[in-house]
């Protein structure tokens, strides 16, 4: 009996050694969404659920063969990336992924969970200049937003403000993530001519480590599975919203949401 491989999708990011974020809740995403998860792993984290103790980048050199071993031999059907930590990382994975023929869905990582910066203060024109021109969805929060265009979101009708100064720098789709805001939470998608917008039931809980890795690795994993945009973010933003209702416990700080929670129930 022959078995047919599943769609592939490559997350470029930072490890977390916690298993909440980053590459580690990349993979799980996949895993529970049915495609093949793949990894370049581009920072090393001392990270638990009290926050991040340290950093290490790996040399660009190195992320660079990892991304050519993985889309040289195996290829992908999508590609994330989260954190980048650098300047000479980001224009590392930038210039590999511009020649890749696969949806590209970019989390702008700047901050942890907790508030601990992930991108160097200079790697901020880069990820503009260089990162964001290659994807296809971009799924910037609000702090990231205001990180990289300076427009703040103080309600809902900021929202396509955003999303438009975000567009400006070159992605094709826009996904600003309102879960900050008060009252429900509203993510608003567009590409410019067409808008969409999601909301979701606001769940009173406070574990919710990994949510924004986890949100855009459900894009790209349903991006590969064939989905277009609009319905790949609406399929997305359904599982995330159950892996926060079933967040939990883990440490004495901020637990991780319930990768597994369609699993488990």
């Amino acid at each position: 009996m022959t078995v047919s491989s599943p769609p592939r999708v490559l997350t470029v990011a930072g490890s977390d050694s916690g298993g909440g974020a980053g590459i580690q809740a990349d993979l799980k995403t996949m895993l529970a969404l049915g495609v093949h998860g793949m990894s370049v792993i581009a920072a090393v984290t001392a990270q638990n659920s009290l926050g991040v103790q340290g950093y290490w980048e790996l040399p660009p050199e190195a992320v660079r063969a990892q991304l050519d071993s993985v889309l040289g031999d195996i290829g992908a059907q999508a590609v994330k990336t989260g954190m980048l930590a650098s300047a000479a990382l980001v224009e590392t994975v930038a210039e590999a992924l511009s020649g890749v023929d696969a949806p590209v869905v970019v989390d702008p990582v700047g901050v942890s969970k907790h508030g601990d910066a992930l991108l160097a203060p200079e790697a901020v024109e880069t990820v503009k200049s260089r990162l964001l021109p290659v994807a296809t969805v971009v799924t910037p929060n609000l702090w990231e937003v205001s990180q990289l265009t300076g427009v703040k979101v103080e309600d809902e009708r900021d929202l396509r403000r955003a999303a438009d100064a975000i567009l400006a720098l070159g992605p094709a789709w826009a996904l600003v993530k309102g879960g900050h805001l008060p009252g429900a939470p509203v993510d608003l998608l567009t590409d410019g001519d067409r808008e969409f917008r999601f909301t979701a039931e606001r769940h009173d809980n406070r574990h919710t480590h990994g949510t924004g890795c986890t949100l855009a690795s459900a894009v790209a994993s349903h991006l590969a599975l064939g989905e277009d945009v609009p319905s790949a973010v609406g399929k997305a933003k359904e599982y995330v919203t159950g892996a926060i209702a079933r967040g939990f416990a883990l440490g004495a700080g901020i637990g991780p949401v319930d990768h597994a929670w369609r699993q488990r129930a």
